[in-house]
């Protein structure tokens, strides 16, 4: 690089100020200029070099224009240096933050997967209790469904045979009463036969009394006792 004058040259000191006691020293323009975009003056600073002119291939610079820019980007380097410091302090927080809220994501997560799995427990176990119930109360159903037909069987039996019972108690008492019955019959028809035997005993003597001069009858055997008609008494004589 070919210099055009270097007794002109102002060195910067370690805080960005110029030597020169000066108000108007470019240390001081640069502290003016604040807080600028570090990367667009290193790129003012390659297009300067890039714009100036060749010289059998070295190129020709403005040494106050350098010098000035590289004041300006040495000035903004700690603030950049800061800046870029805070930048990836801020970035390790953020990481940091989004580490701390990915873990607390996934131990929610856990927490909840656990607490699923505990609730599908819980759901599985209510199943088989359903289930168990279910079969129980099926299972006393049909106990007590067989248990029914079983005493339905058993007071039908015992109603055939009860009506057994009644039907042959019924036939004995009317066998009873035939019996009675008969015999009633027989001992009247036996007190009536003896009645007619007297007053047929009693016409007979009054018959026989009538007719003194008549032998007295024979008396009716067993045979013709029944069969025989009494004779009708004689008319009186006038």
């Amino acid at each position: 690089m070919l210099r055009e004058d270097t007794s002109n040259r102002i060195t910067p000191d370690r805080n960005g100020a110029s030597p020169n006691s000066s108000g108007t020293s470019r240390g001081e323009d640069a502290t003016r200029v604040g807080r600028v975009d570090i990367q667009r003056e290193l790129e003012k600073l390659e297009e300067m070099l890039l714009d100036s002119p060749r010289l059998f291939n070295r190129t020709l610079v403005n040494e106050d224009q350098l010098l000035e820019q590289l004041e300006v980007v040495q000035v903004n380097l700690p603030t950049a240096f800061e800046e870029a410091r805070k930048i990836l302090q801020e970035k390790e927080e953020i990481l940091l933050e989004a580490e701390q809220y990915a873990q607390e994501i996934i131990e929610m997560a856990e927490r909840r997967a656990a607490q699923i799995i505990d609730e599908m427990g819980l759901i599985r176990q209510a199943e088989m209790e359903i289930k168990q119930v279910r079969q129980r109360v099926q299972q006393e159903c049909e106990e007590a469904q067989e248990q029914t037909l079983m005493e339905i069987e058993r007071m039908r039996r015992q109603a055939q045979q009860e009506l057994e019972e009644m039907r042959q108690r019924a036939m004995a008492e009317c066998a009873e009463i035939q019996s009675g019955a008969d015999l009633y019959a027989d001992r009247v028809l036996g007190d009536l036969e003896m009645q007619f035997t007297d007053m047929l005993r009693v016409v007979r003597n009054g018959r026989h009394r009538l007719q003194p001069d008549t032998p007295a009858p024979a008396k009716p055997t067993n045979s013709s006792a029944g069969t025989r008609s009494p004779q009708s008494p004689p008319k009186p004589n006038r």
